[in-house]
């Protein structure tokens, strides 16, 4: 069966020990995190988590099952379509002499990036979007010489 990209994102308890035991359940089953984002919610209580993953269909649903097992899951979604929104954070700090800086900055503004910190020979660009997206800016300013990276992985909502 074909593996294709699952973004999954859960309610749970915001306790010690949750997310431990949301990730051994991938990992003891041989399935690998592409990302993983976890933060409290409006309720200091609560935190969400979103998963993205690689599996089949079938895997999916065993491992989704396996999520609503878990007595600190209050609540288990597989995000995807029309009806939710994706985004993806990076922080790219990328060389920028002089030939290059305005260049750099038709780049950043194409993607509608922002300059966070600017120094004699660099930039640091703060950039939001799909993680598409996040990959074409990172493959336009790769010439110029990235020097660090920071990504957030898949945060996702329902509309």
């Amino acid at each position: 069966m074909a593996e294709e990209k699952h973004v999954l994102t859960m309610l749970v308890d915001n306790k010690p020990g949750v997310l431990s035991r949301v990730v051994s359940l991938f990992s003891g089953r041989g399935f690998n995190i592409d990302s993983l984002c976890v933060a409290e919610t409006i309720d200091p209580l609560i935190s969400r988590i979103t998963v993205v993953t690689s599996a089949s269909a079938l895997e999916m649903e065993q491992i989704e099952k396996q999520l609503n097992k878990l007595i600190n899951v209050i609540k288990l979604r597989t995000v995807s379509g029309p009806k939710s929104v994706q985004r993806e954070m990076a922080l790219i700090y990328v060389m920028a002499r002089n030939g290059q800086r305005s260049e750099i900055l038709r780049i950043v503004d194409i993607f509608r990036g922002k300059i966070i910190d600017v120094g004699q020979e660099h930039f640091i660009i703060e950039v939001t979007g799909t993680e598409e997206k996040i990959s074409a800016i990172i493959n336009l300013l790769k010439p110029m010489g990235i020097k660090k990276l920071a990504r957030t992985g898949t945060v996702a909502l329902f509309r």
